[in-house]
């Protein structure tokens, strides 16, 4: 073979390879934006709770969505608070419960708190349990005979509800809220996005002004 031949042969092969580069970055390009897309919509899959237990106007101009935990101390602290700021801006704002069990035991709370929701007397479980948590709580583990007597004042069936509380609708619901925690990548209680929009850092201020803002826009 000629070296005038070689190195047409060469230079052709060259060419081809560059053109096939390029023809695999342009066809790259496009998907990018998709998957950016794709992200955005899973994300706002997760935060929509559809779901959760929902307190407040369907059309409220602000959306809280809240991962707690019933065993978190913290997470007692905070939900009056911003019960009360809700109080303040009737109609305004709207929170949605989503349930994560880090505690020790936390799971059968978690499992009381849906099952009463087949009895509509979710809020009034919730509040229960998050006011007496010292009652059924011990070293951040949760005493599962001593939840029942914390919450009797709620007026639940508690034979219907120990029936519910290992329902399928109960199980997928509380896998839900895991999946979701896990692919917004929630490691601790109370976490609170507002809006779509997670805390900048945490605090009770950093939370009041996120949802300030959102209100004012």
């Amino acid at each position: 073979m000629s070296n005038n031949l070689r190195n047409s042969l060469i230079a052709a092969t060259v060419v081809v390879l560059v053109i096939a580069v390029v023809a695999a970055t342009y066809k790259g390009q496009p998907d990018e934006p998709q998957s950016a897309q794709s992200e955005a919509t899973a994300r706002e899959a997760a935060l929509a709770s559809e779901h959760s237990p929902t307190y407040g106007d369907a059309n409220a101009k602000v959306h809280i969505v809240e991962f707690l935990d019933p065993a978190c101390e913290t997470c007692a602290i905070f939900f009056p608070m911003v019960k009360n700021w809700m109080s303040e801006v009737p109609g305004q704002i709207r929170l949605s419960v989503r349930h994560v069990a880090f505690h020790n035991g936390s799971e059968h709370a978690v499992k009381v708190l849906e099952a009463s929701r087949k009895q509509d007397k979710y809020w009034e479980t919730l509040e229960a349990l998050l006011a007496s948590q010292s009652q059924w709580t011990q070293h951040h583990t949760v005493l599962p005979d001593k939840i029942m007597p914390a919450i009797a004042s709620v007026g639940l069936d508690i034979d219907q509800l120990m029936e519910d509380m290992d329902s399928m609708e109960v199980m997928l619901r509380m896998e839900q809220d895991k999946k979701d925690a896990i692919f917004l990548q929630v490691s601790k209680t109370p976490d609170y996005y507002v809006n779509g929009r997670p805390l900048p850092s945490f605090g009770a201020q950093q939370l009041a002004n996120l949802i300030r803002e959102e209100l004012e826009k």
